[in-house]
């Protein structure tokens, strides 16, 4: 499929854009607590031998944020006037804001507890957000799919991290 197909298939490209610059910025404003923390305290933290390697999380969470921002246009464009379509993305906006203050109280603060009670909040407003999504688009809801998996498995590191560093 050519590029100039593609865009002819977005119903609206400024919203696409949109949609997943400000998913991407919430990564990259966060990027700032992990970066000083990396290789000073979380480097020296006991993790668990499923631990990924620093340099998967980048290349994973840029996808990730990519796929949140083309579910949202698929919300987005659906209506704004349509209460349904608010209540979703009211979810999305919320798991947003968790998902950013994550980095900010694991790394930010150096708090895997804070963290860990951070993640459950972010879970919890995932699965709101599918839901919400598939009474509007199943496919924007089947395309959190691997965000929720990645945060479901982010929780057992979290977890886990807590437990090895008591």
């Amino acid at each position: 499929m050519s590029f100039h197909l593609i865009l002819k298939t977005v119903k609206d490209f400024p919203k696409l854009t949109v949609s997943i610059v400000v998913c991407e910025l919430i990564g990259l404003i966060s990027t700032p607590f992990t970066i000083t923390s990396i290789t000073t305290w979380y480097a020296f933290l006991h993790k668990p031998p499923f631990s990924p390697p620093n340099w998967v999380f980048g290349p994973v969470w840029t996808t990730l944020y990519f796929l949140m921002g083309v579910a949202v246009y698929l919300i987005w464009i659906k209506g704004i006037k349509k209460k349904l379509v608010r209540l979703a993305l009211f979810f999305f906006a919320i798991q947003l804001f968790f998902n950013f203050l994550w980095s900010a109280l694991f790394f930010g603060l150096h708090s895997p507890v804070l963290g860990l009670l951070d993640i459950l909040a972010l879970l919890l407003s995932i699965i709101l957000t599918i839901v919400a999504f598939y009474k509007i688009s199943k496919i924007a809801s089947y395309i959190l799919i691997p965000y929720l998996l990645w945060v479901s498995f982010a929780t057992l590191l979290n977890i886990s991290i807590i437990v090895l560093n008591r």
